[in-house]
């Protein structure tokens, strides 16, 4: 156990022992069917800190199984009894946020305070506005046309039953909670797999939500690799509904394996967002939102403003301001104090983005600053030092490709046309910011560029009820807000004979 983990708070050890057991099925933690465990490691110190149960195919069938006889269990409650429930969840996350922070932290390597303001702030609210919807799922009265008096016809709006939650390593905590809160308020009962590298939180946060008082085999947690219990899940008949966020790649496979069962998916993949700065634009501010658009959680983010598009009357003002703020980051473990950008979540994913740097320079574009492994105290963990490119050609790797890493490249445009052509250029359509002073524009453009969420004047804002979700290779349905509540439901139509 490392020395940072020694000094924080003393339930952060009582999770660690426990990790182990992290197959929780019917309200019951134990180790996988196989016995066998996957080592999770500090990435800002390369040390082991737990092992998690590697859950297979086994134990996602006794989870599914558990899951479905507790749907009635669940479906039974009062939409009021399961809003109360929901409630108290998230009055648990608010009550454990320092030791759920420490915990994200300590697995994803984020600073302390992204994950206490960030992850576990938001998370409560999640949880919180999806307790309000339980009473408010509704269907509608139909205006239908036979003889009036003789037919009357409304709508139900229905769980789906049983349905899997596959959750990324970089913000496991919160994409966990805004998979699991709607679909627990829509009625559905749960499987949760979080990736391999960032289980310690989902595992806490199911402990928290049994001890709420759901009912047993409601949420039921299979910890493993996502080829053995993700692939499990995704080909499972009893599984009615698939809700992943991850890479392009990885969600065209689910939707190959899905096949079969005709599951409905929720996609949440990739992105190669556009960032624009007009040169009407507050250009401190902009600067400032650029720089957290693709350093913050060391840009390992989906919607992450990696393809920054300045004026070329600004051009070189904003590069020069970039390169100083860039510079001055301050790089260190994600529980020190000071540490503004912490490591890469595993050394593969630290030799993949270094991959993206040689390729920018290689082809052409030029390295402002950054991109270094820092030496010294760092240098066993997953660091990288904010990288900043210039020079570049629309067409490069560095350009086209999801680096998920602190990599930005700086664009120069001439005018509006212009800009909007080459920002929706893309096969991917996440996000996109813009930056300027004219509001004719900022509504204009907001209107043109091929993206799921557009900010102005704005980047990385986030709310429970605004739903998220991409164009293109970016996937398809939504998380939060509404839409993803009723992507939990079916619709089914009754008639009552009248006559």
């Amino acid at each position: 156990m490392t020395s940072v983990v020694s000094e924080s708070i003393d339930g952060i050890r009582d999770v660690l022992s426990r990790a182990g057991e992290s197959i929780v099925i019917g309200g019951k933690p134990g180790p996988s069917a196989s016995g066998e465990l996957i080592d999770t490691h500090d990435p800002a110190t390369g040390e082991a800190i737990a092992s998690i149960a590697a859950g297979g195919a086994a134990d996602v069938d006794r989870a599914v199984s558990a899951a479905t006889r507790a749907l009635g269990s669940w479906q039974d409650l009062s939409a009021a009894a399961r809003a109360r429930i929901l409630y108290d969840i998230a009055a648990l996350i608010e009550d454990h946020a320092e030791e759920l922070a420490t915990l994200e932290t300590l697995d994803n390597g984020k600073p302390l305070t992204e994950s206490m303001f960030l992850d576990v702030g938001i998370a409560a609210e999640i949880w919180r506005y999806y307790a309000g919807w339980c009473t408010k799922i509704g269907g509608q009265t139909l205006p239908v046309s036979p003889p009036v008096g003789t037919s009357f016809a409304y709508t139900r709006r229905e769980p789906l039953g049983v349905v899997g939650l596959i959750v990324p390593w970089n913000f496991p905590l919160l994409i966990a909670s805004w998979k699991l809160a709607p679909a627990l308020a829509a009625g559905n009962t749960v499987v949760l797999k979080p990736s391999e590298l960032t289980s310690l939180s989902a595992l806490r946060l199911v402990e928290l939500v049994n001890e709420a008082g759901i009912p047993p085999g409601v949420v039921n947690l299979v910890t493993g690799y996502g080829h053995e219990a993700g692939q499990a899940m995704i080909e499972h008949s009893g599984i009615a509904k698939i809700s992943f966020t991850g890479s392009t790649a990885t969600g065209q496979r689910i939707v190959t394996a899905s096949a079969a069962s005709l599951k409905k998916l929720t996609l949440e993949l990739g992105g190669k967002s556009a960032n624009i700065v007009f040169p009407d634009a507050d250009l401190a501010g902009a600067a400032e939102g650029a720089l957290t658009g693709i350093f913050l959680n060391q840009g390992q983010v989906c919607c992450a403003g990696s393809r920054l598009f300045v004026h070329r009357s600004v051009h070189d003002e904003m590069l020069a301001v970039l390169e100083s703020a860039a510079r001055d980051i301050q790089l260190g473990h994600g529980l020190a104090d000071g540490t503004e950008m912490g490591p890469l979540i595993s050394p593969v994913q630290r030799d993949r983005v270094e991959g993206y740097l040689r390729s920018g320079t290689e082809q052409g574009a030029t390295l402002v600053c950054g991109g270094q492994r820092p030496h010294g105290d760092l240098a066993a963990g997953n660091f990288l030092t904010p990288a900043v490119f210039s020079e570049v050609r629309d067409d490069m790797r560095i350009a086209r490709e999801e680096i998920f890493g602190p990599v930005l490249s700086v664009f120069a445009f001439d005018d509006e046309a212009e800009v909007l052509r080459r920002a929706n250029d893309s096969e991917f359509g996440l996000a996109a910011g813009l930056w300027t002073g004219d509001v004719k524009r900022a509504h204009r453009v907001a209107h043109q560029l091929q993206a799921g969420t557009v900010w102005i004047n704005q980047y990385n804002m986030l709310d429970p009820a605004a739903p998220f979700g991409g164009y293109k290779a970016s996937g398809y349905g939504r998380d939060l807000g509404e839409e993803s509540l009723l992507g939990f439901t079916q619709t089914k139509s009754v008639w009552v004979s009248l006559d």
